[in-house]
């Protein structure tokens, strides 16, 4: 599972003209299901994220995580991070997990990331959206959890 997460001032995801989703200060992240990924890749992906230390303490120093500095998180599913670029001038998706897996388990990290961080606000899986964001910093990381081995998938 991947994380591209984005320290913002303020995000927003809008469908169809309506914002169905918006935030202040913290932490944006594009969310991309891979083949193999399942509900234990979520949770490393989530325990990463609401750790993961982007905010300014007193000295000016990232560290600080999401909950310590009081800002929100809002996960994006965008199964274009997925994507196998190594060769050809078109994206290959054979990586990313299919449609309704993928969607369970987007759907189960925003449920999971909704109990333990009470800021937390999700986009539309599936839909055309519209992301509007101000990058504070900028700071930008790329996280990944990853997928489960064969050898691991049947012992789960």
């Amino acid at each position: 599972m991947i994380g591209l997460l984005q320290r913002v001032s303020q995000a927003a995801v809008t469908v169809n003209d309506r914002e169905v989703a918006a935030i202040g200060r913290g932490l944006l992240v594009f969310v991309g299901v891979e083949r193999g990924d399942a509900e234990l890749q979520a949770e490393r992906l989530l325990e990463r994220l609401l750790a993961y230390r982007v905010f300014p303490d007193e000295a000016g120093h990232m560290n600080r995580d999401v909950r310590a500095s009081g800002g929100g998180l809002l996960l994006v599913p965008q199964f274009t991070l997925a994507a196998d670029t190594r060769k050809g001038n078109r994206p290959s998706f054979t990586l990313a997990a299919p449609p309704q897996e993928g969607a369970q388990l987007f759907s189960y990290l925003c449920r999971r990331a909704a109990s333990i961080h009470a800021e937390t606000r999700c986009g539309v899986f599936g839909a055309d959206m519209r992301v509007a964001l101000v990058n504070d910093g900028p700071v930008t990381f790329w996280l990944q959890v990853a997928p489960a081995s064969a050898k691991q998938r049947l012992q789960l």
